[in-house]
């Protein structure tokens, strides 16, 4: 799962809000592109949507308790071990600024609705119950975005994850059981046109584009050919499509090969796959 939503990051980086013309074109899953605009992120490398999801799966693996502090501190630690592009220009200087959970908890505004509490979700959505993925979402969630749709994001991506894990109904219903569940039609509404910034747009864009595949690559380019913040809609859509028994698992090799794979690269999260999975 991590490898996916990786692959899904790092691809949707050279078309996040990236002009239509451009996404049409590039969209072939021929291999990684460069940003036209943002050249600091090398192709084939993650953002922080993969670094905070890492951070989490660190933690659940590590079997320390999953509280606020923790969690924090799991971000301060990813970010400062590992410096990287990609956070949004509002909160990018701020991990650097703090060393402790506790000071990121002092410190931090947690009060945005965009979808940072989601695209890191996933790795609560392979616990057991639905409710074990509500308690340890809404705990991760709230350290940054505690807002109502800023968590509802959150939620819905890691039970699209624990939906397709746990073989719950055919994929394509992904979105009415996660409306049932949050008691919010919106979720099994079809997403169209230009994704924003703000959470709920980009889960969406991700349970649609994830109800409507049959393959891993199908899910990518659609997620892409939304235009916007496709890398976040990358991230939740192939976390949760790669859990799925439905959806076949056929990223193209120069994808998987060409992700990055430093210290914390692609066999590092297969590691972690493998102790989440076990």
């Amino acid at each position: 799962m991590l490898v996916e939503l990786a692959v899904g990051d790092a691809y949707g980086a050279g078309f996040e809000y990236a002009d239509h013309r451009f996404v049409t074109t590039h969209n072939t899953l021929a291999g990684y592109v460069r940003h036209p605009r943002h050249h600091g992120i090398r192709p084939g490398s993650y953002t922080d949507d993969t670094q905070m999801a890492l951070a989490l799966a660190e933690l659940r693996v590590s079997g320390e308790p999953w509280t606020p502090e923790a969690v924090a501190s799991a971000f301060v630690t990813a970010f400062h071990r590992d410096p990287r592009e990609g956070y949004a220009s509002g909160f990018h200087a701020f991990p650097g600024t703090v060393r402790t959970g506790a000071e990121f908890l002092a410190r931090i505004r947690p009060d945005s609705d965009k979808s940072g509490a989601a695209m890191r979700a996933a790795p609560a959505g392979l616990l057991p119950t639905a409710a074990d993925v509500l308690h340890h979402t809404d705990v991760q969630a709230k350290v940054t975005h505690d807002t109502p749709d800023g968590v509802a994001a959150a939620r819905a991506a890691a039970l699209a994850v624990h939906y397709c894990h746990h073989g719950l109904g055919p994929v394509a219903e992904v979105g009415a059981w996660i409306a049932d569940r949050l008691g919010s039609d919106v979720w099994a509404r079809p997403w169209t046109g230009k994704v924003g910034s703000k959470g709920v747009m980009s889960v969406r864009a991700a349970l649609t584009a994830l109800a409507s595949g049959d393959s891993l690559s199908g899910v990518l380019r659609t997620c892409v050919a939304f235009t916007g913040d496709v890398d976040t809609v990358a991230t939740v859509a192939l976390a949760a499509a790669s859990r799925s028994a439905e959806i076949r698992a056929d990223l193209p090799a120069v994808l998987v090969d060409g992700l990055e794979n430093g210290p914390f690269g692609r066999d590092h999260l297969a590691r972690l796959d493998a102790q989440l999975l076990a």
